[in-house]
């Protein structure tokens, strides 16, 4: 399975971090391209779901159903995942579902990262993900530069945990669905459930809404929050 790149990083970085949304390129625009339609949320580039900033962040959680994906091509891959920081800052502390389509059918595959440090794929005859399972996954600060990462698939019966160390800012909290590659197989929609940060709802902290995009075209959409705060749906577009 191929390394799950994280690339995100200070919004003024080069093209592979996430950045702030900005205006097409002279370029693009002569393309007709637009990067950020008013129908659509922020420009996440290979982000999608919700980013929740500030300061103090201590832990972020939620639920969901893997989805059956199809692939397009080889270069797809994405994942739903959870984490603290990555929107602004150097490092992500993270745990989510990998979904590669580099030997031509869908591979799912447990991880956690703490970035910059490589990914940690989880065994998949320990820890098997099929299309439909349950998934929850945490990212808890523990203090002292400590962060518990939990990843649990109830329909499986299995829960991993780990507890690592890193420096960093806690500066934003997120449920995110990306794409390394900017290549999302069609994975229809999937829903987010549980979701909190800090104990709260994720809604409580008014979080930045992201849509995906790949050259200059949206790879899928990211819903309103439902009215507990708790939920939102990432629905698949096209390459």
């Amino acid at each position: 399975m191929r390394r799950f790149l994280i690339r995100v990083a200070t919004l003024a970085a080069a093209a592979t971090t996430l950045a702030v949304p900005a205006a097409p390129s002279t370029a693009a625009a002569a393309q007709g391209l637009s990067f950020r339609p008013l129908q659509y949320n922020t420009n996440g580039y290979n982000w999608g779901g919700y980013a929740a900033t500030g300061s103090g962040f201590t832990s972020v959680s939620a639920t969901w159903t893997e989805p059956r994906a199809t692939c397009n091509s080889t270069n797809d891959l994405y994942a739903p995942w959870v984490g603290i920081d990555g929107y602004g800052s150097s490092t992500v502390e993270q745990t989510g579902v990998a979904t590669d389509c580099s030997s031509g059918s869908p591979v799912n595959q447990a991880w956690y990262e703490m970035y910059p440090s490589a990914p940690v794929y989880l065994s998949t005859g320990s820890y098997p993900v099929s299309a439909g399972d349950s998934i929850s996954a945490s990212v808890t600060y523990a203090g002292s530069n400590r962060y518990t990462l939990k990843l649990t698939d109830s329909t499986r019966g299995w829960t991993y945990t780990t507890t690592k160390n890193l420096s960093a800012q806690r500066t934003s909290a997120e449920v995110i669905i990306e794409s390394p590659t900017g290549s999302y197989p069609n994975f229809g929609t999937l829903s987010f459930t549980s979701a909190t940060v800090n104990g709260k709802s994720l809604g409580s902290y008014s979080p930045v809404a992201l849509d995906p995009s790949a050259n200059g075209t949206y790879e899928a959409r990211t819903s309103a929050l439902n009215s507990s705060g708790t939920g939102f749906t990432d629905t698949y577009l096209h390459r």
